[in-house]
């Protein structure tokens, strides 16, 4: 059912959120749907994500020490040898230098896509976008005027939430993204931000967060910015694959080392594959997981994180099949039925294609002949870009709601909801936590089957 809404405070609403748009937008040539009013969430599903921020840290700290350990024969060494597939020889012995032995990322960002029977966490995003584009969502939204009427998407509305004059309680608050961000960089005196050219659509949004910490301490960089200072922190939004064309990244990679300033996130490729999914359900490694995670963090992990693999082409026994899919060879793929295929072929990192819904194949939405040239591109990039498979968990449907301003309309949509949640690791070694700053809602129409930051798309912020 769509929400019953009054369009006098819709309008309103729509129109203020409009109008604190910073001049110099968010992401560059970019624009999306505004709701009038935020995602709302269950209570119950708020604490779940409030506690898997926790579970998460605790699995990049597991993959730190899987890869380690590998390299050192301690763990089987086929799971390096994956995690190192078509890097470059210079960059496999940067990530294994000591001076990063036990750096982490700093930003945990999951892919969580909401299903009738749970969440989905699809990926987990070490350099996500989208960082500056929550804190002001969170900030707008909860700075709506007291006078404008509070609208909620899930059901219908009733005389108090309607007359209510207070803001609603976005998760994380108006300052919590600002604080979580801030607090990355420890007491570093300078924390600046590197953005490249490939990620210069998110430059935007990190000039508006900078502006907003109200400090000369935190600035946005291009990649030819030299000057750091002994102490200072460096926040990388670039990806390790596009190295070649962020002069400055040597650096500042070769003062980490020598410990003069901190990067985060480290340099390290194999906390940014998709492929740590696959390791997570390979049962070679569930006594592994078992002791790093404990049984209520893997139990958490599995319930959540849809069976991954990875498309190695290398040929299995004659007696062998391919765990969960009875098959004998990758090829066999192209033979399942169109109900069979519901499964997701992406790159897995380390790739201009890995990010932003570019590089990924729905296998119920392509033709045979269309699916067939997927596997085939996946089994011929195993060797320089592997690919993985995952199970496709689709999204249940909701009501939302945006407000055309071309007819000054608001106007219902059936759509399906991406959550991401932004979580900032505070402190150090045993002692740091995730701290959850906010969640961004990405609410695709419903004809929609993958999910992102598409222009007839709503993003908007997550309310309890």
């Amino acid at each position: 059912m769509a929400p019953q809404t009054s369009p006098g405070p819709a309008r309103g609403q729509a129109r203020y959120i409009r109008d604190q748009m910073p001049a110099g937008g968010l992401f560059a040539g970019q624009e999306w749907r505004i709701s009038p009013v935020p995602f709302q969430l269950e209570p119950v599903l708020v604490e779940q994500l409030e506690r898997l921020g926790r579970v998460l840290l605790q699995f990049n700290r597991a993959v730190n020490l899987l890869y380690r350990l590998s390299v050192a024969g301690k763990q089987p060494a086929w799971v390096a040898g994956w995690l190192d597939q078509g890097k470059p020889a210079e960059l496999i012995e940067l990530q294994r230098s000591p001076a990063f032995k036990n750096d982490l990322p700093r930003v945990i960002r999951p892919d969580l896509l909401l299903t009738e029977s749970g969440i989905a966490i699809t990926e987990l995003d070490s350099v996500p976008g989208g960082i500056g584009l929550t804190a002001w969502l969170n900030q707008t939204y909860s700075r709506v005027p007291d006078h404008i009427s509070r609208i909620t998407h899930h059901a219908p509305q009733t005389t108090d939430n309607v007359s209510s004059s207070q803001p609603p309680h976005v998760i994380g608050g108006a300052e919590g993204m600002l604080r979580g961000f801030a607090g990355i960089f420890g007491d570093a005196p300078a924390a600046h931000v590197i953005v490249s050219e490939e990620s210069s659509t998110y430059r935007p949004e990190m000039e508006w967060l900078c502006d907003a910490l109200g400090s000369s301490r935190f600035k946005v960089q291009s990649s030819k910015f030299t000057k750091f200072a002994t102490g200072d922190a460096v926040y990388r939004f670039f990806e390790l694959f596009d190295l070649a064309n962020v002069e400055n990244a040597q650096l500042a990679f070769t003062m980490a080392k020598e410990k003069k300033i901190h990067v985060t996130p480290p340099p390290k490729t194999f906390l940014e594959e998709k492929m740590l999914f696959a390791l997570l359900w390979n049962r070679n490694l569930r006594g592994f997981w078992r002791q790093e995670l404990g049984e209520r963090f893997i139990e958490t992990l599995l319930q959540c994180v849809p069976y991954t693999w990875i498309v190695d082409p290398t040929p299995l026994p004659p007696h062998a099949a391919i765990p969960e899919l009875d098959l004998t060879d990758w090829h066999q793929l192209k033979s399942l039925s169109h109900r069979e295929r519901a499964l997701i072929l992406k790159v897995s990192g380390f790739s201009d294609k890995a990010w932003g819904a570019r590089g990924v194949y729905l296998g119920s939405d392509l033709s045979v002949a269309e699916w067939s040239e997927a596997v085939d591109l996946a089994l011929q990039c195993f060797a320089r870009s592997p690919f993985v498979l995952q199970r496709y968990h689709k999204p249940r449907t909701v009501d939302a709601s945006w407000h055309d301003f071309a007819r000054d309309e608001l106007l219902p949509m059936k759509g399906r909801v991406r959550l991401c949640p932004y979580y900032f690791v505070h402190g150090e070694a045993d002692e740091a936590r995730a701290q959850l700053g906010g969640v961004l809602a990405t609410i695709c129409p419903a004809d929609k089957k993958i999910i992102h930051g598409m222009k007839d798309a709503i993003l908007a912020p997550a309310c309890l």
